[in-house]
């Protein structure tokens, strides 16, 4: 069974930086698609940004573009999220999420991040 375990969020002041990760556990998903959600509070879950098996990469977000960069290492069965230049509204929960067969299937417990004005 995968495990996707997420770290590295924070509270942190405007314009700083956080840079998530997300472990995999259970088997390789070096061939899966990977990616990064988010949630604010009464709000609905939104696609921040995934990576290919190959390295393609797509952002969800145009508030996020040249802020937030998503990166894997396949050798340590782990993604990033290196997140630069932080406003209040990125505040939310992050989730770490892998494909199986195109589909979002397994998914992460969260890492909140806190961005105070």
């Amino acid at each position: 069974q995968v495990h996707l375990v997420e770290s590295g969020g924070g509270l942190v002041q405007a314009g700083g930086s956080l840079r998530l990760s997300c472990v995999a556990s259970g088997r390789t998903l070096s061939s899966n698609t990977m990616g990064w959600f988010r949630q604010a509070p009464g709000k609905e879950r939104e696609f921040v940004a995934r990576i290919g098996r190959s390295g393609d990469l797509l952002y969800g977000l145009s508030s996020v573009q040249g802020r937030f960069t998503i990166s894997r290492n396949n050798a340590k069965n782990t993604i990033y999220l290196q997140m630069n230049s932080l406003r209040p509204e990125d505040t939310a929960t992050y989730y770490c999420a892998a494909t199986e067969r195109s589909v979002w299937t397994y998914w992460g417990q969260g890492t909140q991040v806190t961005v105070s004005s």
